[in-house]
């Protein structure tokens, strides 16, 4: 799960150790839990000592926060510039929302532990990090979100439209549709999922059969 520049005042090398460990946390979470995965399995699987998992955060907790914060602005990032992508093409705002549905696909595609993890946390009530999920989870909607009020502005879409909900719906549907596909339709192409999901888009959104 890379970003493509260094943290603010961090080394290219603390960075480089920091995916590691972001890295062997997913795939160790989604493969055995929280709970039972332990600080020596993450610096095993990393590949460094165990004092640097401490030395990059306090805890296993903590890593795991900061593990969220970062694979949500990876897949917010990606939403962002697809739309612009899409903006500065000439698209319209259901395509800005087309380009936005097939790069969570391509996110999910990518990072499948990750969204597995993302959703699962989703459900859970009892977290040490529930209030820092529900703030990165509202980073992703809220661009979908900009560009839903700036659909209805144009009048692309209705007035009717419940932004918020719409646009929660439509992080929702992608990010069920895409583990659904990777869990039980693994045959299918990213293609013939993005497919589907753009018919129900044109459909239910946009208001065109």
């Amino acid at each position: 799960m890379e970003r493509s520049s260094t943290t603010p005042g961090g080394s290219a090398r603390r960075e480089a150790t920091r995916q590691k460990l972001y890295e062997a946390a997913v795939t160790l979470i989604a493969e055995q839990g929280f709970s039972a995965t332990t600080v020596d399995e993450i610096a095993e699987r990393a590949g460094v000592a165990k004092g640097t998992v401490y030395y990059n955060f306090a805890s296993k907790s903590v890593l795991f926060e900061e593990l969220l914060r970062h694979g949500v602005g990876l897949l917010t990032d990606s939403l962002r510039e697809a739309a612009e992508r899409t903006e500065r093409e000439g698209g319209s705002k259901v395509d800005a929302l087309d380009a936005m549905i097939r790069a969570g696909l391509v996110f999910i595609d990518r990072y499948p532990a990750f969204t597995q993890l993302y959703v699962a946390e989703l459900w859970r009530t009892n977290r040490a990090w529930q209030s820092t999920l529900m703030v990165v989870r509202q980073q992703a909607v809220a661009v979908v979100e900009v560009v839903l009020r700036e659909g209805v502005a144009a009048g692309e879409f209705s007035e009717e439209i419940d932004v918020p909900l719409t646009a929660a719906a439509l992080v929702g549907m992608v990010l069920v549709a895409a583990l659904d596909w990777k869990s039980f339709q693994p045959e299918r192409s990213l293609d013939d999922v993005h497919a589907a999901l753009s018919r129900l888009l044109q459909g239910r959104v946009s208001g065109r059969g």
